[in-house]
């Protein structure tokens, strides 16, 4: 993970971007970089300050318990919403633009409780790494002004996991966990049986000690398992083989393969077609 070097100077700045908007709803998944958000949210703004976490089929339910245990923790207010997501066919047909369709349901969602919510801003825990990768989700968030907090203070992924170690957040070291419907392929439809199927092989996957595992999910009911190089070849071996294999099979997937590249996020990006990815970037830089 590298040197963990907390910057004062930054946390300072996070806190006076947030005090600057008077109130704001945060989109709280509960991973590291909305957990950080949400804590620099409370201190700035008190109860002014509130988190929102969606809830559907693609969000697992462990990660709904560690986000009401968070915002518990930090004292946040906080609001779970259902989101419809799986109502849109745009989304289900997962053409390489489904987080786009998931982020602009949830954005309007929240949008449309900011009154109720009594906060004018919606912020969301994106940070600067994340403009170097594919991300749509930020062409939906910059149609519905929602800020980025993070990006504006200037914070990397390592900053944030350093603020995160200087608050004793759980969540310092917590690797990264995308909604359930990242780990269909592009062109496989998104639906909650397939995302309840992921949900519970990489449930299996973490009995087995792994905290970073991917089971991603293509063409034909084959699931590709992606662990971390070191771990490759005990999966590999009998009896944690046979064991994978006979779990897998039972919840549903006609195929199980071992990934030799072993876990790497976003793997499946490199499946995204490039005139989408060119079409995304566009919008971004004249967003």
């Amino acid at each position: 993970m590298g040197t963990i070097t907390f910057d004062p100077a930054k946390r300072d700045y996070l806190l006076a971007v947030l005090r600057d908007l008077g109130g704001a709803a945060v989109a709280f998944s509960g991973g590291i970089d909305s957990t950080v958000v949400a804590k620099a949210a409370f201190l700035a703004l008190g109860n002014r300050a509130v988190a929102v976490t969606a809830d559907s089929a693609s969000v697992a339910r462990t990660e709904l318990d560690d986000a009401r245990r968070l915002a518990a923790l930090i004292g946040i207010r906080h609001v779970v919403v259902r989101t419809d997501e799986f109502s849109n066919p745009a989304y289900l047909k997962n053409d390489g633009a489904r987080c786009y369709h998931c982020k602009t349901e949830l954005y309007t969602t929240v949008e449309r409780l900011l009154p109720e919510l009594g906060v004018p801003f919606m912020v969301s825990g994106a940070n600067l790494d994340d403009l170097g990768d594919y991300r749509p989700g930020l062409v939906a968030a910059a149609e519905h002004a929602v800020r980025h907090p993070l990006q504006e203070a200037g914070f990397t992924k390592a900053d944030v996991r350093a603020l995160a170690l200087h608050w004793e957040l759980p969540t310092w070291d917590k690797p990264a966990a995308p909604c359930l419907s990242s780990r269909m392929a592009p062109g496989v439809a998104v639906t909650p049986e397939r995302t309840k199927r992921v949900e519970d092989a990489e449930a299996f996957l973490r009995t087995l000690g792994l905290r970073e595992c991917r089971v991603r999910y293509h063409d034909g009911d084959l699931a590709r398992v992606e662990v971390p190089l070191g771990d490759v070849a005990r999966l590999a071996c009998d009896p944690v083989r046979s064991e994978l294999a006979r779990v897998l099979h039972a919840l549903g997937f006609k195929f199980v393969t071992l990934d030799l590249d072993g876990f790497r996020s976003g793997s499946l990006n490199e499946l995204v077609p490039l005139e989408l990815k060119v079409q995304f970037k566009t919008k971004r830089e004249t967003q």
